[in-house]
């Protein structure tokens, strides 16, 4: 049976629940908000079903040759819905023309992350725009097997680890199965989540009724998290001085299994991977506009033959894979663990939620601010071939 002795040798991917014939497995929280899965040692069997489709304890090799494109949406009304260049809508759209069925996560009526699916290009809109929390499975795995058995036409949509539960989980290929992944910079908790909102509803005196992680109202880099409340009060402010996503870019409220991952690599279990192509500026100023663009992987051929077919609603150009991760390593490597971070969550129940946050993270997001400028500078200076120059001029100066 499934038993978690180390908390980042668990994703809650949720393929153990799925998979247990005596639906004797629950996914339980932890003091931090994670869920873990808990056996009901009275109805299990000790089949090994469970540990069997782990893919973090049976982890799987790809061999395949991933090329990377820089794409934009023509239609520009759902690219400024989008997180990016809004490419998801067009494969999610073409899956559906074909009968078929599109996974990806949601917000429910509480605001807690949870994955479900949709049938119409109308209801694609919920799966639409980031949301920066680990969103539940629940028995999504199940319904996707069973869509596929039917014959019907499956996007799956989720983090690379969900992915891999979901391919572990159903233990064969399937012909009409097409999986979409994303550069993941790891999971927040959803306690520190609902600590948030809890926070904002307080502070307006109403509930939020709407939710994005992603406008584009001060342009695409410079993106702003917006809250709408039922009395029609909006919150609006850039990713820089948000409360949830200073925590989260501090890497102070992610998943155990986040600063470890199984899954960062260029060589991923999905058909497609979608990022921010941050570096845009730098690789292809030509098409920056500062209204999103995505960086495209397409890792096998079912990828390759989805993308042929929308590529005359997209604009697109084909670069190096190794430079445009450079922008973006979230792609290749783990983040690093906060030294401040148990401490947080020691305090998350105790300490009021704006002062928690100030107190572990406000400097560090200036920091990683201030860093990502300054390797933007080195990078434009170096292309036009100044840096050196700019080098020694420096040491000149601390010579003096």
């Amino acid at each position: 049976m499934i038993k978690i002795t180390d908390k980042k040798n668990c994703t809650g991917c949720y393929a153990c629940l799925n998979t247990c014939p005596q639906s004797c497995i629950t996914m339980k929280d932890d003091f931090e908000g994670f869920w873990y899965p808990v056996v009901d040692h009275s109805k299990c069997t000790n089949c090994g079903l469970c540990e069997n489709v782990c893919p973090v304890m049976h982890k799987t090799q790809e061999n395949n040759e991933p090329r990377a494109y820089a794409c934009i949406n023509k239609n520009e009304i759902i690219r400024l819905k989008s997180s990016s260049g809004g490419i998801f809508t067009l494969v999610a759209e073409h899956v559906i023309d074909n009968n078929g069925v599109v996974f990806g996560a949601s917000f429910d009526k509480g605001f807690t992350v949870v994955h479900s699916y949709v049938e119409s290009k109308e209801d694609l809109e919920k799966f639409r725009g980031s949301k920066y929390v680990q969103s539940k499975i629940g028995d999504a795995y199940k319904q996707a097997e069973q869509f596929l058995r039917d014959g019907r036409q499956v996007l799956f949509s989720g983090t690379p680890c969900q992915i891999a539960g979901l391919k572990s989980f159903l233990q064969r290929e399937y012909d009409n199965l097409l999986c979409i992944d994303i550069v993941c910079h790891g999971v927040p908790s959803p306690k520190v989540w609902e600590r948030y909102i809890s926070y904002h509803e307080n502070r307006i005196g109403a509930s939020v009724k709407r939710i994005a992680f992603r406008c584009k109202d001060k342009g695409w880099k410079r993106f702003s998290v917006s809250l709408l409340f039922n009395n029609d009060t909006e919150y609006l402010e850039t990713f820089d001085k948000d409360l949830f996503m200073q925590a989260f870019l501090k890497n102070i409220c992610l998943r155990p299994s986040c600063y470890a991952c199984n899954f960062k690599t260029l060589y991923r279990q999905s058909d497609i991977t979608l990022a921010d192509f941050w570096g845009i500026e730098n690789l292809l100023p030509e098409i920056d506009d500062d209204k999103g663009t995505s960086l495209v992987f397409i890792n096998s051929a079912r990828g390759e033959s989805v993308f042929k077919r929308i590529k005359d609603k997209i604009l697109y150009k084909e670069v190096d894979i190794n430079k445009a991760v450079e922008y973006n390593l979230s792609a290749i490597k783990s983040v690093e663990k906060n030294p401040k971070r148990d401490k947080f969550f020691k305090e998350l129940d105790q300490v009021p939620f704006d002062e928690l946050v100030k107190k572990y993270c406000s400097d560090g997001i200036l920091v990683k601010v201030k860093r990502n400028l300054k390797a933007a500078v080195r990078s434009v200076l170096k292309k036009l071939k100044l840096l050196n120059m700019v080098k020694n001029m420096a040491k000149m100066i601390r010579m003096k």
